[in-house]
């Protein structure tokens, strides 16, 4: 059976940060950025909330139409600038948690790794409701647009966030792009990673 996947709009922007909130409260990154589960709490979902209002506002979110998964994407151009001037990183530890300064350095960090020069969808984030994980509603939600990529012959790039994910992602056709990003303070690892259209797994 399919699963029924729909594009998400302003009215779903609280269900999907609640999703991403659930989803992403015990990852590494996640856990590593909020250090502390009772802190991750209060806080986390406040960066979950800056995410998605940038892609609601620039990009694109696949929602399961029973609100379980959801994907973030990205369209970047060949020629994004690799500094436009608004300090994006800032901003958003600004809004999300002033003191904390891994809220900024992530995302520069991520930014510092990203491919340029050629135009790509960049899957920002996907999420799985903890209740629902492993049924294959991901990688459901990553087909839709992956298809999509094949058929207008545009690569895809994502950072996945644990050894386990990156695997899943290899399946689907996804390479890494060189060494992982070590993250400071005895942070993880993520895994920076490049489709090129058509690509499926050897």
């Amino acid at each position: 059976m399919g699963v029924a996947i729909r594009t998400a709009g302003e009215d779903d922007r609280d269900t999907v940060v609640r999703l991403l909130d659930a989803a992403f409260q015990d990852d590494p990154v996640s856990t590593w950025v909020f250090p502390g589960a009772e802190y991750r709490r209060r806080t986390h979902h406040r960066l979950m909330a800056a995410f998605t209002d940038i892609v609601l506002a620039e990009g694109r979110v696949d929602l399961t139409e029973d609100g379980s998964a959801c994907a973030l994407w990205l369209p970047i151009p060949a020629d994004a600038p690799d500094d436009d001037g608004d300090d994006e990183p800032a901003r958003i530890r600004e809004a999300v948690d002033p003191d904390n300064e891994r809220v900024e350095l992530i995302a520069r960090l991520t930014a510092g790794v990203h491919p340029s020069g050629r135009a790509h969808e960049y899957l920002w984030m996907i999420g799985v409701t903890p209740e629902r994980q492993g049924e294959g509603l991901g990688t459901a939600l990553i087909g839709s647009v992956l298809d999509r990529c094949d058929r207008d012959g545009t690569p895809a790039y994502l950072e996945a966030s644990s050894a386990r994910s990156s695997g899943l992602y290899q399946r689907l056709g996804f390479t890494l792009t060189g060494r992982p990003l070590e993250l400071p303070y005895d942070g993880p690892r993520m895994w920076p990673m490049w489709r090129e259209p058509g690509a499926v797994a050897g």
